[in-house]
């Protein structure tokens, strides 16, 4: 069975316009309109109100080789007159949504729908009109991008507030599913402050309203006609809607939106740390009554932590005055701060509080490392269930690290029911950093039978600590 995966709703569709409505009969338009129950919402002033803010958001890019979707395949099924877009095409066309929050023509929508796009076109809600859009910028880490077109007095959708969401409180969605324009769908919201594994800054708002390919860029509402979110993705094992989507909160679109017009880009505030969540365990190892707070499991060198004083294995508690309750607060904190600016930590160190401050950096440009593998012949076994090895010089250096032992096999047992990885590199235990394989056996040899060490690992680019019991 495959694991659920997020899909970005505006895969594009490749679809024929539908055909116009036919007229309703007139038995149809003689008869009066079924009564709904008082306790539903009514949907109906809100599409009035919002929908005209809504637009067709229409990618193209020329000469790229690509494949049917799923829903093109599904689709062709029946619709066979459906153009085979596979393979090298002249020009590639992506149907998503978008919604326009300023008069003289600014309009957001989602950075992957204008990815690599070479033209943009907007269509209004009413079909009749149709204009070439300029991208002003985007962002892709947090998913928004920025459109422009040349036009005054354009209808504006009103802005809410997603702080204010609460489980279980009914939205909707409008935007083109398929290509269909000026389609709403309804459900409630499922929770807010979602964390997904592969975004780090946004604190997504995931309801159960139907998104589908084409869904993108438009408009999340509330049940005044306020716009507190942005439909971005869903997660899905047939890349269509399965009852989970995901909208940005509109206060981060507004605050992207407004640094891509003023600056052209987006900037967010670092500290070069690596963290990772205070588990029970990790808790009991270090000798500690609270799971609050985060571990330092990496400090880069020359980074605004390590000029603060932060070291591996710091606990930190708060920042800014803010308690850190989740593991992913503070990265959320850290982004939000704007480079330059100084901040506060509350950090916990072998039992003892300390409060630092650090002069908050920039986020850099991606990078990656990784370690090769090795013969087991060169490793050497331990008391932990693993074999290990000295790093290289090249490796360290590759690493960024000063020194550590790789993992060449892991045996049956606790090491076995760890996530230690043959490959991962080891380069403390508890919060104790060696400098020789030697030392490394040393730390574990002091260790009682049955105790429990936390083990500091590097898995290419990420740090954590991993709890292991002393055979």
């Amino acid at each position: 069975m495959n694991a659920f995966v997020p899909v970005l709703a505006a895969f594009a569709v490749l679809v024929s316009a539908p055909a116009a409505a036919q007229p309703a009969s007139s038995a149809t338009q003689g008869a009066s309109a079924p009564s709904r129950p008082s306790n539903l919402p009514d949907f109906t002033a809100l599409v009035k109100k919002q929908g005209p803010a809504v637009v067709n958001v229409t990618t193209k890019i020329s000469g790229k080789e690509r494949r049917l979707s799923p829903e093109e395949e599904f689709f062709r099924r029946f619709m066979p007159d459906l153009p085979d877009r596979g393979g090298q095409s002249p020009e590639g066309v992506g149907l998503a949504s978008g919604f326009i929050i300023s008069e003289d023509g600014y309009i957001l929508t989602n950075a992957h729908v204008v990815a690599e796009a070479d033209e943009v076109t907007v269509r209004m809600a009413d079909a009749k009109r149709e204009f070439k859009a300029k991208v002003v910028g985007s962002d892709e880490r947090s998913d928004v991008a920025l459109l422009k077109v040349d036009q005054k007095g354009l209808p504006v959708a009103k802005l809410g507030k997603s702080s204010t969401l609460q489980p279980g409180e009914w939205v909707a969605a409008i935007g083109s599913p398929f290509g269909f324009a000026n389609t709403i769908t309804a459900g409630i919201v499922s929770a807010t402050e979602r964390s997904l594994p592969s975004e780090t800054y946004m604190p997504f708002i995931q309801t159960d309203v139907a998104v589908n390919p084409g869904n993108s860029g438009g408009p999340l509402l509330n049940l005044d006609g306020e716009v507190v979110g942005i439909n971005s993705m869903i997660y899905s094992r047939t890349g269509g809607y399965m009852g989970v989507s995901f909208a940005i909160p509109i206060e981060a679109a507004l605050d992207v939106s407004r640094q891509l017009r003023e600056h052209g880009k987006v900037t967010r505030g670092r500290l070069g740390i690596g963290i990772q969540p205070l588990t029970k365990e990790l808790a009991e190892t270090f000798k500690l009554d609270s799971t609050d707070g985060v571990v330092v499991v990496n400090v880069e060198s020359g980074s605004p932590a390590e000029k603060a004083g932060l070291q591996v294995g710091d606990v930190i508690l708060a920042y800014n005055g803010k308690r850190i309750e989740e593991a992913d607060m503070l990265p959320r904190l850290v982004a939000a701060t704007k480079p330059g600016e100084q901040a506060k930590l509350e950090v916990l160190r072998k039992g003892e509080r300390q409060s630092l401050t650090a002069s908050v950096g920039e986020i850099p440009a991606k990078s990656s490392a990784r370690v090769g593998k090795s013969s087991e012949k060169e490793a050497t076994p331990s008391r932990l269930g693993l074999a290990v090895r000295e790093l290289t010089p090249q490796e360290r250096k590759q690493l960024g690290v000063e020194y550590g032992v790789v993992v060449v096999d892991v045996a049956q047992g606790p090491a076995g029911r760890s996530a230690i990885q043959p490959g991962d590199v080891i380069v403390a235990v508890n919060q104790t950093r060696f400098s020789s394989l030697e030392g490394f056996t040393k730390l574990i040899s002091e260790q009682k039978k049955g105790a429990k060490v936390a083990l500091l690992v590097r898995r290419g680019e990420a740090s954590i600590y991993v709890p292991i019991e002393v055979g």
